[in-house]
């Protein structure tokens, strides 16, 4: 491939990165072209892509589900100026259902009530379903088949993560997973 043309496919795939209000997969933007690109090919013009945007204040990231301009996190701060939302602020009980969802997956409302001690309300199951973090991909095959539970990949997004396994270890997540004296202590270890 030409410089040239290597030129004007790192435009075209900044520019419709840039105006896509979700992360976009290789498959997308490989549609975007005429001719048949090669995955290889666009690898490497959005690698250099990444390379150029590397000292602004924007950078080209990679995503569970797909790529993405996003601002660097170093200057958050301004935006917050500017912007001052507040994210939405998730009780306890969510965040432990979570928790277990995403290091325990697949996991069903049982698994989560013996491992909480307390029964899940259905609106926390809601609230993350609504989030789009996690979804139902069959059911346990015991008698009233439960859901099964896991994270998706919109859960990785918003955390800036690719994969589960960039998730911090359980030790890490502190007061997340300490005991609460209002429910049972959370083992997510499986250990006894």
């Amino acid at each position: 491939m030409s410089i040239t043309r290597l030129t004007e496919l790192k435009i075209v795939l900044e520019t419709i990165l840039l105006s896509s209000s979700e992360p976009l997969t290789l498959e997308q933007m490989r549609g975007v072209f005429d001719e048949d690109l090669g995955v290889d090919m666009l690898r490497r013009a959005l690698d250099e892509l990444r390379d150029e945007w590397q000292h602004r204040g924007l950078e080209l990231a990679t995503l569970a589900d797909g790529w993405r301009f996003q601002t660097r996190q170093s200057f958050q701060r301004y935006l917050q100026r500017i912007n001052p939302e507040k994210p939405p602020k998730y009780s306890r009980a969510v965040m432990e259902t979570l928790a277990i969802i995403a290091y325990k997956q697949p996991v069903t409302r049982g698994d989560i009530e013996e491992i909480r001690g307390v029964t899940v309300n259905t609106q926390i199951i809601k609230t993350l379903e609504q989030r789009n973090w996690i979804k139902a991909v069959g059911h346990r095959e015991v008698p009233g088949r439960p859901a099964l539970y896991v994270t998706t990949a919109q859960l990785l997004s918003d955390l800036n993560l690719r994969a589960l396994d960039e998730l911090p270890p359980l030790a890490e997540l502190g007061s997340l997973v300490a005991p609460n004296p209002y429910t049972a202590q959370l083992d997510l270890t499986g250990e006894e």
